[in-house]
């Protein structure tokens, strides 16, 4: 990417090397040559000083010895320095260093003519200019016409008033900086191309997990709470990941709460609407249901009183009666309790996430006995695990009224299909059983209480019409649709759930 870390890395190190051997390259080529002057300077007083030494511990001799000649030389050839030192006679200059017998005539006679433009301040050298002077000695710098060259040049006297005369080329300076600056950018650029590839190379180690961490936050961001980053090293980049993992579960947290809290929200707005008329439906309804019933009890329990029959086996029948009856009220209580908790809102709607694979798994698992009993052929293809977003224990309910309607109205090839159907951001869980089908006009009024499209049969199986109404309210709860299809062998019934938590 052009405007990518790894990018800018490589170009801010780039830019950083380019200027820092711009100004190498500058500084070089301004003050090099000047400080290189000022060594040579301190060099050359510095051969004068030892030359000085030597000849103090020579005072009385004219010439050098072996030994002294020797260090001389080591002395020039180490300094690259020549060095001159000449004694006045009336004759005129004569060399005490080098020895006469190894000064060539050509040689020493440039080296007088240039002691005597000195001491007589002959101007023949041209930009001639004093850099150094001190009580015995003075430096020059100069051209020399004769030798077309730059040097510098010492000239100084001893107290046996022996004239030193050094010098040292300056063109090799010029030249070595010149060549510093060629090499320099040599190097700059090699430096810059190493640095770039190795800033690329060393910059994916930390760019990798930044892109890591930024696919997380993109699944975060889609409410997908599962990502999180491995943790390798606390380091700067392991602090980030740690906090982006410890965000992951406190969003996760947070949005359930919310979800919750909105869920609620949403309730309050209609029930208060809705309350007065569902009281009075649910007595009208509680007070026909148990007409029937607690009829049949008061019929069965007089008889018994009154002894209609005296003999043991049918006054057993007449308690079985009772009993069953008080046990199809009680089982009508607890579900018109749990309906009118649902209806009232009193129950709360605990929004968390879960595998409705797994709770779907778990229902079919407790009704297995069932399902052998009655010769029923179950399929349901899983897939991997589906998280949805909704009160698990409500959506239980749900999926068992939905199993035991289909055990209780199947028919045909005995055949119960569950199946999954993603949709977008929902997944639509179907419940379908073989068997006859729901008259259209009737579709409706199944979610209705205490409806019962054929109530000889619902009476049979000891039904009461409320399961299902049990499921349009737990479904209402959360906001979310439920339905009925009719197929062309069976009936289908159906409920969706949000994936995503919004």
């Amino acid at each position: 990417m052009k405007y990518s870390i790894r990018f800018k890395l490589a170009l801010l190190l780039t830019a950083l090397i380019a200027f820092t051997l711009f100004i190498t390259w500058f500084i070089n080529r301004t003050f090099l040559a000047d400080y290189y002057l000022h060594c040579k300077m301190n060099q050359i007083a510095d051969v004068f000083y030892r030359v000085q030494d030597i000849y103090e511990g020579n005072k009385d001799e004219l010439f050098l010895s072996e030994e002294d000649t020797l260090i001389m030389e080591r002395l020039s050839s180490n300094s690259d320095v020549n060095i001159y030192v000449l004694m006045s006679f009336a004759g005129g200059p004569l060399s005490s260093y080098p020895h006469p017998l190894d000064f060539g005539e050509r040689e020493e006679a440039q080296i007088q003519l240039l002691i005597r433009n000195y001491m007589s301040d002959n101007l023949d050298q041209v930009d001639r200019t004093i850099i150094q002077e001190e009580d015995n000695y003075i430096i020059y710098r100069l051209y020399d016409n004769h030798l077309d060259s730059n040097y510098i040049d010492l000239i100084g006297v001893l107290e046996d008033n022996k004239i030193v005369f050094l010098r040292s080329n300056f063109e090799s300076i010029q030249e070595s900086v010149a060549l510093a600056n060629q090499f320099l950018g040599y190097i700059g650029l090699a430096a810059v191309v190493i640095g770039v590839i190795a800033m690329l190379l060393v910059s994916s180690r930390y760019t990798k997990p930044i892109h890591e961490m930024a696919n997380i936050a993109k699944r975060m961001s889609e409410l997908d709470f599962e990502a999180k980053y491995p943790v390798k090293k606390m380091d700067e980049i392991g602090e980030l990941g740690t906090s982006i993992n410890i965000l992951s579960d406190k969003l996760q947290n947070t949005i359930s709460e919310l979800k919750s809290a909105n869920n609620e929200l949403q309730s309050d707005i209609q029930k208060k609407t809705e309350m007065d008329v569902m009281r009075k439906e649910f007595l009208s309804n509680v007070s026909h249901e148990l007409k029937t019933p607690i009829s049949l009890i008061q019929g069965y329990a007089e008889g018994l009183i009154e002894n209609v029959h005296d003999d043991e086996e049918n006054r057993n029948f007449y308690c079985e009666v009772i009993i069953d009856e008080a046990k199809k009220m009680n089982q009508m209580v607890k579900k018109l309790l749990t309906l009118n908790e649902l209806e009232f809102g009193s129950n709360q709607v605990n929004f968390e996430r879960f595998d409705i694979v797994q709770l779907i798994k778990s229902v079919l698992m407790s009704n297995e006995i069932l399902f052998r009993q009655k010769g029923v052929t179950v399929h349901f293809d899983a897939p991997g695990p589906i998280f949805v977003w909704a009160d698990e224990y409500l959506i239980q309910q749900v999926v068992s009224n939905y199993i035991s309607n289909a055990l209780n109205h199947i028919d045909g090839k005995k055949i119960i299909e569950i199946k999954l159907v993603r949709r977008d951001n929902v997944v639509r869980v179907a419940v379908f059983n073989t068997g006859e089908n729901i008259p259209e006009e009737e579709l409706d009024k199944v979610w209705i209480k205490f409806y019962k499209i054929d109530k000889a049969r619902t009476r049979e199986y000891g039904g009461n019409g409320i399961g299902l109404s049990i499921v349009k309210a737990i479904m209402k709860s959360h906001n979310k649709e439920c339905g009925i299809i009719n197929r062309s062998s069976g009936v289908e019934f159906w409920f969706e759930l949000d994936i995503t938590s919004l």
